[in-house]
């Protein structure tokens, strides 16, 4: 849902395709697999244009992964979170988004210290842990494998660089910064199933201004 934000990853690749294709944001915050399992044939459908859709991600896991003890609203154990994306990419499927089409995310690493100061402002213990929240990164990655999707193992590049804290806000959420990341990286994976694109509509500067129907029609 934050990926509209000035400087998020969703809007420096709707400005990078302007005009090649339209960047649709159907991010939730706080929503887990559970929930968007039930809620993406409203989102996605034939009859919403699912043949025209060049690319999907998935992007789930920071809350699945959530401490049952601690935060069983947004918690969903691991056997069920992967469950929940192979199910979501057979819905996907079913209305002719091909899995070379759909792009799984991982989670983000957690910077435990940061995330904890967040939880104990509003009264409450650490409710995540980054050892947590890589389970459920590899547990993504695998179900790529199985399904024959691509994957970007957001949880292992961030952490290539040790300290990784500047990619977050607060522990969990991306940074301006770890915008910035997650939008090259993710770009590299959808430059080959987008450069092809062609422009709509031609350059200004090609129109032909005494008969502009010529070009435009």
């Amino acid at each position: 849902q934050f990926s509209f934000q000035e400087n998020g990853w969703g809007a420096f690749l709707a400005e990078r395709l302007v005009r090649k294709c339209d960047v649709v944001n159907r991010g939730l915050s706080g929503y887990n697999t559970r929930w968007a399992k039930l809620i993406l044939p409203r989102l996605i459908s034939k009859s919403t244009g699912a043949e025209s859709t060049v690319a999907v991600t998935i992007f789930f896991g920071a809350n699945d992964s959530a401490l049952k003890d601690l935060n069983p609203k947004q918690h969903v154990p691991l056997e069920e979170y992967a469950a929940n994306l192979k199910s979501m990419i057979q819905y996907l499927k079913s209305v002719d988004i091909t899995e070379d089409r759909i792009i799984l995310i991982t989670p983000p690493p957690l910077q435990e210290s940061a995330w904890e100061k967040e939880c104990l402002a509003k009264g409450d213990k650490l409710n995540r842990r980054n050892a947590t929240t890589g389970q459920y990164a590899q547990a993504c990655v695998q179900v790529a494998r199985d399904c024959g999707t691509d994957v970007l193992d957001l949880w292992t590049l961030m952490q290539k660089n040790q300290d990784f804290s500047s990619y977050l806000s607060d522990g969990l959420h991306l940074s301006t910064k770890g915008n910035s990341f997650l939008a090259a990286q993710l770009w590299s994976h959808l430059d080959k199933k987008l450069s092809a694109l062609p422009w709509l509509l031609p350059y200004w500067r090609d129109v032909d201004h005494t008969n502009p129907e010529a070009s435009l029609l």
